[in-house]
């Protein structure tokens, strides 16, 4: 899918996590799988791009077609780990 689109916000954070949020347009959020967590590889599908460590951690009922994101702070954007361990994609953490 075309992803020229796809609105991504600034990256925001707290102690713990860094957060975006990505806006897909209509033609877009249309194939969205309602109701649960996209899988990297479904929101990649979908054209979001965005370097690696993002998990997709929460749905805003009111506004499905945006997704919000987090990763932990110090991820490195081309490995996606932190501190050489891996994130675990359905929480968004460091595993231990």
């Amino acid at each position: 899918m075309a992803s020229s689109d796809i609105e991504y916000s600034d990256k925001y954070s707290d102690d713990e996590f860094e957060y975006r949020h990505v806006i897909l347009p209509k033609h877009v959020a249309q194939h969205v799988v309602k109701g649960r967590l996209l899988s990297e590889q479904e929101w990649r599908t979908l054209g979001v791009q965005q370097s690696r460590g993002w998990v997709h951690y929460a749905i805003h009922k009111p506004e499905p077609h945006i997704l919000l994101f987090r990763r932990p702070v110090g991820t490195d954007p081309i490995t996606g780990l932190v501190n050489g361990r891996p994130i675990d994609p359905e929480t968004g953490k460091v595993v231990a």
